[in-house]
């Protein structure tokens, strides 16, 4: 049985890094399937979109993180709390 006696810490982090690898998934195929031929048509409008889908990644990964580190207590760098 998958995830017997893992502990929750490992747990969570099992599921973020299954969440992560899924996200990254349909980032890729999003590439593939829609920037891509969009890039033939039009570079720079496509590299647009691509930056947008990106970035948008990159504030799902940072609330996670954060999401974690309010679960174990941590404050994240640049929250206002002790350094």
């Amino acid at each position: 049985m998958a995830g017997e006696g893992k502990r929750p810490w490992e747990q969570r982090l099992h599921e973020a890094g299954e969440r992560v690898e899924e996200e990254l998934r349909r980032v890729v195929d999003y590439i593939n399937d829609e920037v891509v031929p969009e890039v033939r048509r039009s570079g720079s409008d496509a590299l647009r979109a691509a930056a947008k889908e990106l970035d948008k990644l990159a504030q799902r990964m940072d609330d996670d993180k954060a999401e974690r580190e309010r679960e174990s207590g941590k404050t994240p760098p640049g929250s206002g709390g002790p350094s």
